[in-house]
């Protein structure tokens, strides 16, 4: 048995190692700056060698974030960090979002990415999308290779079907995609699907910078 997982295990690396390096290269065709790393641990310290000190630091919500520790390391870090979650009432945290566009580092995942090298992304209030559409100066999207998807169709699949879905759950929805698992393209008041994006290449050379992580993380 311990044969047969580490030759899983192996292939499943091996794997990794090959689609990204096919991503990475449609990235940086895409005017991406991309790089790999076989595991969160390396690509943490790699991202947190980047940040000068007193850089001001932000991030959009994300699970893949808070598997990897990312925000922890940020807000114990040398930054002046820009943290939403400390805000008491809704006006304090509309104004962490406007704040977050003007930050020199912004964090954040993304919902999908094809093997040609674009970024499939949906939000409710819309505040992650656009600071990786404008504003913040360097923008680091750290993505498990989980989310990979063959093309775009693939990818608003994935995103509508299992991304959403999981969401609506950790956020406490009620939407039909809560209860039935699948989306059905609905006008929940409650929708986290109200904003669609497709990155298909980064106006600013190398503004957006994609890490792949060689494990699954985040929905």
């Amino acid at each position: 048995m311990f044969f047969i997982l580490r030759s899983m295990n192996k292939a499943k690396s091996d794997y990794y190692d090959a689609a990204a390096k096919t991503i990475i290269k449609a990235m940086k065709n895409r005017n991406f700056e991309a790089d790999y790393f076989h595991t969160g641990e390396e690509a943490v310290k790699a991202v947190l060698k980047e940040l000068p000190e007193g850089a001001v630091v932000s991030w959009g919500g994300s699970v893949t974030l808070e598997e990897l520790g990312l925000k922890e390391a940020l807000i114990n870090g040398p930054y002046k960090v820009i943290n939403r979650d400390e805000a008491e009432t809704p006006e304090e945290a509309e104004a962490c979002y406007h704040r977050a566009l003007n930050a020199d580092f912004y964090f954040m995942s993304t919902n999908a990415l094809t093997k040609d090298g674009r970024m499939v992304n949906i939000d409710g209030r819309g505040n992650r999308l656009s600071a990786l559409i404008y504003g913040p100066k360097k923008v680091f999207v750290l993505a498990g290779m989980n989310k990979v998807a063959a093309d775009l169709d693939a990818a608003f699949l994935r995103v509508r079907n299992l991304a959403s879905p999981m969401n609506v759950r950790r956020l406490n929805k009620r939407t039909p995609c809560a209860s039935a698992g699948f989306c059905s393209d609905c006008q929940s008041s409650d929708c986290i699907c109200c904003q669609e994006v497709v990155t298909r290449r980064s106006a600013v050379k190398g503004r957006i910078h994609v890490i792949l992580i060689g494990e699954e993380l985040g929905f």
